[in-house]
């Protein structure tokens, strides 16, 4: 299950530019609010897994990101990135469903079909040209908006910010709701689950790693910015499509969510808005 190491989610935008015009941001990134301070009953054991990780981004997921980037193209990475953010349809069509969100749920599964058949198994998001723009749902999203609250913070070792809600949803419910995964585990083909999942956390992390570094330079305690931007984070998605202007967070997960925050692959330069 060390594979599982690679599966970060990273909601954030092209930060690296606004870090460099100047420190402004280093208190902004760093503070948390009080209510978010009062809802972090177990901070001290927080802070020792949050470290516990960043050893392992250090020691493996940076090297291994930077390698990546490094030695493969471009317009592979973008064509392996498209492949993976397809295979999470189902999951994030039938979260949509459970939502009521039925029209979602039809833009969700019109890009699985444009894109399994004419994107040529998902490796070109034909349905994003085509103006079918691509969202993320999952069950911590759904019970969210039947009314439950997030809980307290929570950093899951491996996994990263999270909540005790978001725990249920997004790293149990989820799973059941993905049926490539179900035929793979259900059919002792484990490998295959661990490539993909493996790969799914390798493209996001590789896309992230050079903003994400520059978060950690200018944050006077790293713990608390990712602490905050995580529940913002949450609170954007929760609310469909509210997009905030946040640098990317090492979220830990299954899901993989770059494209509701226009988030470029490292080398990439989003095109300019129109």
């Amino acid at each position: 299950m060390a594979v599982l190491a690679f599966g970060l989610a990273a909601p954030g935008t092209s930060f690296g530019a606004g870090l460099a015009e100047g420190d402004s941001g280093n208190v902004n990134l760093a503070q948390a609010s009080g209510e978010e301070a009062v809802n972090d009953p177990l901070e001290s054991m927080n802070r020792v897994i949050f470290d516990f990780n960043e050893v392992l981004q250090d020691v493996l997921l940076r090297p291994i990101a930077k390698f990546y980037n490094a030695t493969v193209n471009v317009t592979v990475r973008q064509g392996i990135s498209n492949f993976l953010d397809n295979l999470s349809s189902p999951v994030i069509f039938a979260n949509d469903l459970l939502q009521g969100e039925f029209e979602r749920a039809l833009t969700t599964f019109g890009r699985a079909f444009i894109n399994t058949t004419i994107g040529i198994v998902g490796l070109a998001d034909v349905a994003s040209e085509l103006g079918i723009e691509r969202h993320d749902e999952d069950f911590g999203q759904t019970l969210a908006v039947y009314g439950m609250g997030e809980g307290f913070y929570l950093v899951l070792p491996i996994f990263g910010p999270s909540s005790p809600r978001d725990t249920i949803g997004k790293l149990v419910i989820d799973s059941y709701l993905d049926p490539l995964g179900l035929w793979l585990d259900n059919t002792d083909r484990d490998n295959i689950q661990y490539t993909l999942t493996g790969a799914e956390g390798l493209d996001e992390y590789a896309g992230i790693v050079d903003e994400l570094n520059q978060v950690k330079k200018t944050s006077v305690d790293y713990y608390a910015a990712v602490r905050s931007l995580y529940r913002q984070k949450r609170k954007a998605e929760i609310n469909n499509g509210s997009i905030l202007e946040l640098p990317p967070i090492p979220d830990l997960s299954y899901g993989i969510t770059p494209e509701d925050f226009d988030q470029p692959l490292a080398g990439v330069n989003p095109p300019a808005s129109q």
